[in-house]
């Protein structure tokens, strides 16, 4: 894997305390920070996909039952239970 050099600016009272404790590889500290993040953003973007096609399915299935106040989404959710058992 080829590595990419980031640089972080830091206020020096956070570098003095880093130093005191010289055995943790802050690198690696940084590295794990910012993956996380990623994997954060990434779960937020997929649940946002996920309502998105929520959203339509919701729209097409109130296209199809018509959106009448007599709805039933119990209904629905069998439906779709038993067409994908």
């Amino acid at each position: 894997m080829l590595a990419e050099l980031y640089t972080v600016r830091i206020p020096k009272e956070i570098r003095v305390k880093m130093r005191k404790y010289f055995h943790i590889n802050w690198s690696e500290v940084i590295r794990r920070a910012i993956i996380q993040k990623i994997e954060e953003e990434e779960r937020k973007e997929d649940i946002r996909k996920a309502i998105q096609i929520m959203d339509s399915i919701r729209l097409k299935v109130l296209k199809e039952q018509g959106a009448a106040k007599d709805y039933d989404s119990s209904e629905v959710i069998r439906y779709w239970r038993e067409k994908l058992s």
